[in-house]
C-alpha cells in the first residue's frame, strides 16, 4: 500500500507518496495563492495528489489513506480546520471537501507542526522513541508534542503552542497580543530583530562590529548575521547569540520539565549552527533543568527531515 502525505503552507502545496518503510518515494508541488476560497485549494490539492498517482501507475485502491498536514487549529477526530490564520479557513471542513475531489477512502487531517513533530518521530531524529517534542525555530516558535507515540493534540486541538508559554512577564510584544512569550525571543525572527536593534545601537554610538559587514554582505540582517560574525571574533555578536541561547534555553528547560520527553528535536535553519548552538545550549539546559541529577534527561537533537517532516508526518496520520 501507499500513503500520501500533503504539507499545506501558505506559500506552496507540496504532496508526496510515502511507502510502508516511511519513505517518499515521488514528490511534487504547486502554488497555495492562499489568497483565494479556501474549495479552490483544496481543488488544487486533490488535482496535484491525482496527477502525482496518475503519472507514477498508482491507482486509488492502491492508497491507504490521505493525511493532510495544515496551518491553524485542527479538529483532528473530524477533520475540521476550526481557524488558520493564513488560510481562508474558518470552521472549514477539509476532509469532506477533499473527498469531493478525490474519493478515497480516508482523510485524515492535523495541525502541521503536529505532523511534523510526527515524521520526525517515525522516521527522524526521534524514531525509536515513544515521547518526544519537536520545536521548530522560524517565524515563529512552532510546537509539537508526542505521547506515546501519537500526536497530543489536547482537548480542542490547539495543544503544543509552545511558543506563547511566558518566559519574561511583561517582556517584548509578541505577535498573539501577549508580551514576554518565548516566541518573541527564540524564533529567527526574535533574533533577526534583537541583531537588527544591536546593529543600530553601534551605528549610533560607532561601537565598532563586523555585524555591520555581514549585513552590507548579505543585503539584510538575518537570523545567521550575529553567529557570522560571532565566528570571527566579534564580542558583540557574541553577546546577541549568548542572550538569543539563554532563552532559547529556558524555554526548553520548561518544556523538559513539564512533559520529561526522550528526544527533543529542534528545527529551522538556525539548527545549521550546529555545534556553535547546541553546545552552550545543552550546557544552560543541563544547569537549568529539575532533572539535572536524574541520570536519565532528554536528549537534544537537531531534526533530520526538513521539508519533508510535515509531508512524512501527514503520510504516518493513520499509522
Amino acid at each position: 500500500m501507499y500513503y500520501v502525505g500533503v504539507d499545506l503552507g501558505g506559500t506552496n502545496i507540496a504532496v508526496g507518496i510515502v511507502d510502508e518503510n516511511k519513505k517518499i518515494l515521488f514528490k511534487g508541488s504547486v502554488p497555495t495563492i492562499a489568497s483565494r476560497e479556501g474549495d479552490l485549494i483544496i481543488k488544487d490539492m486533490a488535482a496535484l495528489v491525482e496527477k502525482l498517482l496518475k503519472s507514477n501507475k498508482i491507482s486509488l485502491e492502491e492508497v491507504a489513506y490521505v493525511g493532510i498536514a495544515t496551518p491553524g487549529t485542527v479538529d483532528d477526530k473530524n477533520g475540521i480546520v476550526e481557524r488558520a490564520y493564513n488560510l481562508p479557513f474558518n470552521h472549514f471542513p477539509i476532509a469532506e471537501i477533499f473527498k469531493r475531489y478525490l474519493p478515497v477512502d480516508k482523510v485524515f487531517v492535523a495541525n502541521d507542526a503536529n505532523a511534523a513533530a510526527l515524521g520526525e518521530a517515525k522516521a527522524g531524529a526521534a524514531r525509536g522513541s515513544r515521547n518526544s517534542v519537536m520545536i521548530t525555530l522560524g517565524t515563529g516558535v512552532g510546537g509539537g508534542i508526542i505521547i506515546d507515540g501519537k500526536i497530543y493534540s489536547g482537548s480542542n486541538g490547539a495543544a503544543g503552542e509552545l511558543g506563547h508559554i511566558v518566559i519574561d512577564y511583561n517582556g517584548r510584544q509578541c505577535t498573539c497580543g501577549r508580551r514576554g512569550c518565548w516566541e518573541a525571543y527564540s524564533s529567527a525572527t526574535a533574533l533577526s530583530a534583537v541583531t537588527k536593534e544591536k546593529v543600530i545601537e553601534c551605528d549610533i554610538k560607532a561601537i565598532p562590529t563586523l555585524m555591520v559587514d555581514e549585513y552590507k554582505a548579505v543585503g539584510k540582517v538575518t537570523a545567521r548575521t550575529a553567529f557570522a560574525a560571532m565566528k570571527k571574533g566579534d564580542k558583540v555578536a557574541a553577546g546577541i547569540v549568548d542572550y538569543y541561547i539563554e532563552h532559547l534555553a529556558c524555554g526548553i528547560a520548561s518544556i523538559i520539565n513539564i512533559f520529561q520527553p526522550e528526544i527533543i528535536c529542534i528545527g529551522g535553519g538556525i539548527c545549521n549552527e550546529r555545534g556553535y548552538l547546541l553546545d552552550p545550549l545543552n550546557e544552560l539546559v543541563e544547569r537549568e533543568q529539575y532533572t539535572r541529577e536524574n541520570p536519565q534527561k532528554s536528549k537534544i537533537v537537531v531534526a533530520e527531515l526538513g521539508n519533508d517532516a510535515g509531508i512524512i508526518g501527514a503520510a504516518c496520520l493513520g499509522m
